[in-house]
């Protein structure tokens, strides 16, 4: 399984992570302290909401224990999943940066810890600590190159089969254990969100997750699945 801190994209896994260990990586013990003093930690049950689209940024938040799924609602007015959060990430930091209301809302899948940091205090503590700076920078262009990933990885995607393989694929390469029998890992979402994140209809993704089992290309077990063939699901994502 790769570790929560691995940047790196691929074309099957089109999400991407800015981890709080990359902010704060080797740097003086006093800027640590200087953050610890403006953080505050809290613990959110499974269905919280951090912010909500449209709402006025009141800081960002780093995501300790837990998922969050980032969501936004389309022209028809149909709640479209963007991505999942996991532990590491800083969420609303765009929004918090520019001022401008926050574009996604965040809401909790299951049980997570959090550092809040108010707007003021965090653009204070960058305008402070120039290095902290420069990286919340670098992440803001890992945000940009993410989302032209996403856009092209799923352009590619012609139909709902295609966007559901890539997605599998994505989630074996960022919350998978490898095995001797394939890649085991735990559905985050249900039907209906996976629904939400490809574009599909529930109906569509339960078909589709039940061919893919009848190919034995995946096996299911409650949310429990286990890709059984790499190549094949790779085939069907178009690569």
């Amino acid at each position: 399984m790769r570790s929560p801190y691995d940047l790196e994209i691929s074309e099957t896994c089109p999400g991407c992570r800015f981890c709080a260990e990359r902010l704060f990586r080797n740097l003086p013990a006093s800027t640590l302290h200087a953050f610890d003093a403006i953080k505050s930690l809290s613990l959110y049950p499974k269905g919280a909401t951090l912010f909500v689209e449209g709402q006025q940024p009141r800081g960002v938040f780093v995501l300790c224990a837990g998922r969050v799924k980032l969501t936004e609602s389309s022209p028809e007015g149909k709640t479209v999943i963007v991505r999942l959060a996991e532990p590491g990430e800083v969420l609303g930091l765009s929004a918090t940066i520019s001022g401008e209301p926050y574009h996604l809302t965040a809401e909790t899948i299951e049980p997570c810890q959090a550092d809040f940091v108010r707007r003021d205090d965090f653009l204070r503590y960058l305008r402070e600590q120039p290095e902290v700076c420069l990286r919340v920078i670098e992440m803001l262009s890992e945000i940009l190159r993410a989302a032209h990933t996403q856009i092209r990885s799923f352009g590619k995607a012609h139909s709902a089969a295609e966007r559901l393989a890539r997605l599998l694929l994505c989630w074996g390469e960022r919350m998978g254990d490898s095995t001797q029998e394939g890649i085991h890992l735990k559905l985050p979402l249900t039907h209906q969100e996976i629904a939400q994140m490809i574009g599909a209809s529930r109906e569509t993704v339960s078909r589709l997750l039940g061919e893919l089992r009848n190919q034995q290309i995946i096996s299911l077990n409650g949310s429990g699945l286990l890709i059984r063939d790499k190549d094949a699901l790779l085939a069907k994502a178009g690569h």
